[in-house]
């Protein structure tokens, strides 16, 4: 390389040259998903940030929808609404592991982008939520039998409140799996304290006096959130 400069005409600056090579080079060129995603959200690098959330890879959906399918099978044998019970937690850990450092291969992209931070959390939270949703309605479909049926949408309302409290926590405490943890173990006293008051640990999921709560709280939890995408980019 020192060679070539040397030889190099005065007017020719071969190290700015190598670095456009090496970037034509090792530059990622997006697929067809990734391109459909810029033009709906017009914005290359949000795209490129939604498609490398870590929840939304293929490893973690093919585990989530391993936990359903689980949960499927087990509510066709016993006629328990056990994928109501499972979904909520299962999307409160993938959308805790939504945004921040460490887990997320695009961290150094989303804090170098024109975008802000909280305009990242916002699309990947509710790809991650929309995503989770789907795959819990298609499991419920699928094992809606008995005492599951009455529950096929019900479950939809907790799980808003489980993953905006993990969210909030993610975020506040800048910690995926600090988030992850919070949400599971809500999720897990929440459906113990109902099979204690009522006796069946469909309660959590089927108790319509909890609904209005599941909102409210779910309402505060998602504002904590965006407040705390307001510290300065980078430092979360």
């Amino acid at each position: 390389m020192s060679d070539l400069r040397k030889d190099a005409p005065d007017d020719v600056d071969l190290g700015r040259v190598w670095i456009s090579v090496a970037t034509q080079v090792w530059r990622r060129q997006p697929g067809w998903l990734e391109r459909t995603a810029s033009r709906l959200l017009r914005s290359p690098g949000l795209a490129r940030a939604l498609l490398t959330t870590p929840s939304l890879l293929l490893p973690w959906l093919l585990t989530s929808i391993a936990v359903l399918a689980a949960g499927a099978a087990a509510t066709t044998d016993s006629g328990q609404p056990l994928v109501a019970l499972l979904a909520p937690g299962v999307a409160a850990a993938a959308i805790a592991y939504a945004y921040g450092p460490g887990m997320d291969p695009a961290w150094e992209l989303s804090c170098s982008m024109a975008v802000s931070d909280r305009m990242v959390l916002l699309v990947r939270a509710l790809a991650v939520f929309a995503v989770n949703a789907v795959l819990g309605l298609a499991a419920s479909a699928v094992s809606a039998s008995g005492a599951a049926a009455a529950v096929t949408f019900g479950w939809l309302i907790p799980m808003t409140a489980v993953c905006a409290f993990a969210l909030a926590v993610a975020t506040v405490a800048r910690s995926a799996n600090a988030g992850a943890a919070a949400g599971v173990a809500a999720w897990l006293i929440i459906v113990l304290c109902g099979r204690v008051a009522s006796g069946h640990f469909a309660a959590a999921v089927t108790d319509t006096v909890l609904f209005l709560p599941y909102l409210a709280i779910g309402a505060g939890c998602a504002a904590v959130a965006l407040y705390a995408t307001r510290i300065p980019r980078g430092t979360l």
